[in-house]
């Protein structure tokens, strides 16, 4: 594998960690600025929507400049929101840093999925892709337990000094690692947004906003279902998510394994046992030892779907696929805000703390006929008729135009 992946997965594990570190910190940040917790969580929506809005006009902005100065770019925007997040001394302009590095998170790993494949021998591009989302999955293992841990001893703003450090490692190995492929000649916006006229593209983007939105129904509300229904203290939630990033670390590199080979029956099962399990943690969460064990088998089997949906958007978009592969990871997030605002629903409907999971089941099951659905196209496709058609690569223009 390429070195240039480990400057991509630098840069993931510093996404990673500022995007889910402020669940942990809202307390500390809610009493320094005198605002009550539901205020305080906007910085979680606020970042959520600005990775979705941020995907493609930072993509877009980005058509005319190398994919590796871009995602220098992107990253010295990451920097300077987190700096921002560190400093602001009134609550508008900490949620104002939090918009401005959620507007990196889409395009970089937009950006970075193209760069991982086209760097990747042939044969193993999901396997350079589940390679650059691991420094994602281990955020959730290692920088957002460390992270919350330092914000409690230290103050919350250290965390985000330190994010942004990890921010300036990221873009000095992008620098010196990552190589400056030559863009392909003549893409322009309008052959990016083509890419969305192939039914596969649109289905993989689907089946991302129900998979892994099944997934964040279950985990949005993991603290109260734990507390009050498994009958873990509340010290141990820290230590249940950590379980849960090891499950995604788990599940991304067995997907990156075979969605080189078998696509399609790696999101069959994976989907189909996720769609299971969630609907078992209904029952296991009464129980500790159950408790645990599901909340893994459910961070295996959502990340087990991020390098096949990832590298179906890569094949089915080839021609200008930069724009699409971000637009997936605004997806991951547009999912994880649709579920947990179905979940909350359901509580509020008075269905219990575990009424969730069966959002998560149906959101997960609603994927797998997608799943079918998309696979059933793609047989009956004629040779050399994919979707990848659909942004035929345009002709080539003097340089300069």
């Amino acid at each position: 594998m390429p070195i240039a992946l480990l400057a991509l997965a630098i840069g993931a594990f510093g996404i990673g960690t500022t995007e889910f570190v402020i669940m942990g910190l809202l307390p500390e940040v809610a009493a320094e600025y005198g605002v009550s917790i539901p205020t305080a969580g906007l910085l979680v929506t606020g970042y959520a929507l600005g990775v979705v809005a941020g995907a493609p006009v930072m993509t877009a902005l980005g058509t005319r400049i190398s994919r590796k100065r871009m995602l220098m770019l992107l990253m010295a925007l990451f920097i300077a929101g987190n700096l921002l997040s560190a400093a602001a001394p009134v609550f508008g302009l900490m949620l104002a840093g939090r918009v401005v590095a959620s507007l990196a998170h889409g395009a970089f790993f937009g950006i970075g999925s193209v760069i991982a494949a086209a760097t990747a021998a042939p044969g193993r591009q999901a396997a350079a892709l589940s390679l650059m989302f691991t420094g994602l999955t281990l955020a959730n293992v290692i920088g957002v337990p460390l992270g919350t841990l330092l914000g409690q001893t230290a103050g919350w703003r250290t965390v985000f000094v330190a994010v942004a450090a990890l921010g300036v490692a990221g873009l000095a190995g992008i620098a010196a690692l990552v190589p400056d492929l030559p863009e392909p000649q003549g893409v322009r916006i309008r052959h990016e947004l083509a890419a969305f006229r192939s039914p596969q593209v649109v289905l993989a983007m689907a089946m991302t906003v129900l998979g892994f939105g099944g997934v964040f129904a279950a985990i949005t509300y993991i603290a109260p279902m734990m507390t009050d229904v498994a009958g873990y203290p509340s010290s141990a939630i820290t230590w249940l998510m950590v379980l849960f990033g090891l499950g995604m670390v788990a599940g991304n590199l067995v997907g990156g394994k075979f969605a080189d080979t078998r696509p399609m029956p790696m999101l069959y099962v994976a989907l189909t046992a996720l769609a299971a399990v969630l609907a078992l943690f209904t029952f296991t969460a009464h129980g500790k030892a159950g408790a645990a064990a599901t909340i893994f088998l459910i961070g295996a089997l959502g990340f087990a779907t991020v390098p096949p949906l990832q590298k179906r958007i890569l094949d089915h978009a080839s021609a200008a696929p930069t724009m699409a592969s971000a637009m997936n990871i605004g997806a991951f997030n547009l999912g994880n805000a649709l579920a947990a605002w179905l979940g909350g629903l359901t509580i509020a409907a008075g269905l219990g703390l575990t009424s969730p999971n069966w959002v998560g089941a149906a959101l997960a099951g609603g994927a797998l006929v997608l799943a079918v659905l998309s696979g059933a196209l793609e047989r009956r496709a004629p040779a050399g008729g994919g979707a990848g058609a659909s942004a035929e690569p345009p002709a080539p223009v003097p340089a300069g135009h």
